[in-house]
């Protein structure tokens, strides 16, 4: 007998529930996909850590940058104030002068009127003793006028000339005041950078500190290995120079044995006198490195020239003046301020610039390595001149 129970629709059912649960996870899904597309970008905007570097860099050498032209501007100012000083004592002086040319006109035309010197030409005509006596009335009044006049025509004058000169050395005193100021707040705005890089940097979590690290000490190990580099270049090159010398004093002293040794003794003489060049250098090189040596530890502040801290080209200053040998203020000037030398033949003591707008400076002290006063945030240190790569050298300066 046929069963009238209906069949349980297993296939169907099973698909029915499994139709669902497929949608929703779909849809969950895309969502979790939607989400994921609208966070990337997010993502994106954040700066690598290699970006991070470079812009906290780039903003270091703005403000270095804007330290030297702030340096430059400032010592303008103070020649310009003295000159603009040296002009209102001119001014004081010549008034002076002015008013007792003056005085003393006064004083002549007060005699005239009491004498009745000032009476009409015929009336001094007709009570004149003699022709004679007219005579010589006219000629001295005359001359004594005309004196007085010049005297006071001149210092008018110079009055207007120097009253001029002021004119123009406020006006000049007052744009590079003006200078200064938009100066001041240019370098304001970097360091607002620099603060904004250095929250940046706050930010990074201990793993992104760590990579960062790793960055950094593998540009330091490129660094040392340049300045390594550099000082077995220079050590060769030494030795030869040294080769040669003992080869030229060999056969100098082979012909001085053959000979009267005149010749031998001129060669002596220009020999010595290099040596002795070379020996007054090495002395205030040591002077000036000892001293920098000494300010090892000292922070770098914009715009200082010690004692307690300094910007680069103000601790080369300080340096070279502690040998006995001024320097001027600005990487500008320095660069300027000696014999350029290549590279491979730097001595201690020397200069080396860097950039091509030569904004920054630091000493050479031998085997690829320099004292410098680095950047804001940063100390008075030792440090490898390739410290910011071959290419930002720019040259080295002997300055004595």
């Amino acid at each position: 007998m046929a069963s009238h129970r209906k069949s349980r629709p297993t296939g169907n059912l099973a698909t029915a529930l499994r139709t669902p649960a497929l949608a929703t996870a779909a849809l969950t899904s895309v969502a979790l996909l939607s989400q994921s597309a609208r966070a990337s970008p997010a993502a994106d905007d954040r700066p690598s850590l290699e970006e991070v570097e470079k812009k906290v860099d780039d903003l270091y050498r703005q403000a270095e940058s804007a330290t030297e032209k702030y340096n430059a501007a400032k010592e303008k100012t103070a020649t310009q104030r003295k000159r603009v000083d040296t002009l209102l004592d001119d001014i004081a002086e010549r008034t002076q002068k002015l008013n007792e040319a003056r005085e003393r006109l006064g004083s002549f035309a007060a005699a005239q009127y009491r004498t009745g010197a000032a009476v009409p030409d015929t009336a001094t005509f007709l009570l004149a003793d003699s022709p004679q006596d007219l005579f010589d009335q006219s000629q001295v009044m005359d001359r004594l006028t005309g004196r007085q006049k010049a005297a006071v025509d001149d210092y008018f004058t110079q009055q207007s000339e120097t009253m001029k000169q002021r004119r123009e050395a406020t006006e000049s005193l007052r744009t590079l005041t003006k200078s200064q100021s938009d100066l001041k707040t240019a370098k304001a705005t970097v360091q607002q950078k620099l603060t904004a890089a250095r929250e940046l940097l706050a930010k990074l979590n201990a793993e992104e500190k760590a990579r960062l690290a790793a960055i950094e000490k593998r540009k330091q190990e490129e660094a040392a290995r340049k300045a390594a580099e550099l000082a077995r270049q220079q050590q060769a090159e030494q030795q030869a120079e040294q080769q040669r010398r003992d080869e030229a004093a060999a056969q100098q002293d082979e012909q001085s044995s053959d000979s009267s040794g005149t010749g031998a003794s001129d060669a002596s003489g220009t020999s010595g006198g290099t040596s002795a060049t070379d020996s007054s250098y090495s002395t205030k090189a040591d002077k000036a490195l000892a001293f920098a040596r000494s300010q090892i530890g000292k922070p770098y502040v914009w715009g200082a020239t010690g004692p307690d801290s300094y910007d680069c080209s103000g601790l080369t200053q300080a340096a070279w003046k502690a040998a006995g040998v001024d320097l001027p203020r600005t990487t500008y000037d320095q660069v300027n301020a000696g014999t350029t030398v290549p590279l491979s033949q730097a001595r201690p003591g020397d200069l080396v610039f860097f950039y091509d707008d030569v904004t920054h400076v630091g000493l050479y002290i031998g085997n690829g390595m320099m004292i410098h006063a680095p950047k804001p945030g940063a100390y008075v240190r030792e440090e490898s001149i390739y410290y910011d790569g071959e290419g930002s050298i720019h040259s080295v300066v002997r300055p004595a």
